[in-house]
Formats: structure tokens, C-alpha cells, sequence
């Protein structure tokens, strides 16, 4: 019978990769790269929201930014333990609650023309909403597609759990705008509408498929 050369024993075989003080590192290599992005993230906007606060006049937007700030940092110690550790996180995934009532207004009224600011006294509570909402925005795509691709279970289920909290705060920045006339929201005729309503119908249900 054949032998193979034992590779633990030979000089240059690779050894396998050891855990590190007695954690199981469970992460691949590709998810690591994924985790730092929407951690790196995280900070980003904390950062942001910071230097935006300073600007701020409304004192409405001024509490809306403190108190996703708030839950933000809360969300980011969560991610970064279970990212180190592997194991549920000290505070688990809470759910975010919005200070705004989801009332929209529709229709379009007449607006100035937009430009860049020429400085930053230009900046108003128009703009640092809208940076506020496409960073929210930002995150809440970059944290859905990261956790198609977790294999760590832990981690992925506190970043997948985190997608719908991301989603309702750019939902209350966008209530926010809406209610000031910043994003208006066009509809179409009666019409045209129930023509698009109308547009699909119900199929019978064949049963489970075997």
C-alpha cells in the first residue's frame, strides 16, 4: 500500500490558521473585507452628522439627527462586538422609532432653481437633509448586499436585522423633507393612475409544487 507523505510533518506544508485566544474566527475572507466596509460606513456618517449638527437651524431636523445618532452608536458597538467575537451582541437589534407621523403630501409647487453652494453659509436644512437621507440611503443598500454574502451567522443575521432600521430612518428624513416641500412627490392623473392599478390580475393557486 502507498503511503502519502504526512504534510503536518513536512517543513514547508502550510499549516492551517490557528484561532486567535481561544475565539473561533469563522469568517471569510471576503466577508472581512465586506464587514470593515460597513463598519468604516457606520463611522462615515456618525462623522458626518456631527459636523452637520453644527449647521443645523431647525431645531426639529437638529432632534431628528440626535436621535439617529443615538441608535446609530448603538447599532455600530452591536456590529463591531459580534464581528470580534462571533457571539450575540451585549444589546441585541432593537427597532428604530421614527418621530414622524408617515403622512405624505403629494403634488409639485414651484420652487427656485437649484444649485451648489458657492459656501458653506450657503448650507441650509434643505441640503443637510438631503445629505442626511442619501447617506442613510447608502447604508441601507450597502448593508443588504453584505448580508447575502455573511457566513459568519451571527454577524450576519445583526447586519441583515439592521436593513429595515436603516430603512426607516431615511423613511422619517424623507417624511421630513416631504412635509417641508424639500422632496415632493409627483402623482399622475386619476386616470393614467388607475390604468397602471389596473394592469395586472390575480392567477388561481395551483397548490405547493411537489
Amino acid at each position: 500500500m502507498d503511503h502519502q507523505p504526512n504534510q503536518m510533518n513536512m517543513p514547508n506544508a502550510q499549516q492551517p490558521l490557528s484561532n486567535t485566544g481561544g475565539i473561533k474566527h469563522n469568517h471569510g475572507g471576503h466577508e472581512l473585507f465586506d464587514a470593515h466596509e460597513i463598519i468604516s460606513g457606520i463611522i462615515n456618517l456618525l462623522d458626518q452628522y456631527q459636523m452637520y449638527e453644527q449647521h443645523i437651524q431647525d431645531p426639529e431636523l437638529k432632534s431628528i439627527l440626535q436621535h439617529q445618532s443615538k441608535f446609530i452608536t448603538t447599532m455600530y458597538n452591536s456590529i463591531v462586538q459580534c464581528f470580534q467575537t462571533g457571539q450575540d451582541p451585549v444589546n441585541p437589534t432593537g427597532n428604530y422609532k421614527m418621530q414622524q407621523s408617515n403622512e405624505v403630501v403629494y403634488g409639485i409647487k414651484p420652487s427656485p432653481p437649484k444649485k451648489p453652494n458657492q459656501s458653506v453659509r450657503d448650507l441650509s436644512d434643505q441640503g443637510l437633509s438631503a445629505y442626511m437621507l442619501g447617506q442613510t440611503k447608502a447604508l441601507a443598500s450597502l448593508f443588504t448586499m453584505t448580508a447575502l454574502e455573511m457566513t459568519n451567522p451571527v454577524l450576519r443575521r445583526v447586519v441583515s436585522d439592521s436593513v429595515p432600521n436603516l430603512i426607516e430612518l431615511s423613511y422619517e428624513i424623507f417624511l421630513y423633507q416631504n412635509k417641508h416641500s424639500y422632496y415632493q412627490v409627483p402623482q399622475l392623473s386619476d386616470q393614467d393612475m388607475n390604468v397602471m392599478l389596473q394592469s395586472y390580475t390575480p392567477v388561481s393557486d395551483q397548490g405547493t409544487l411537489q
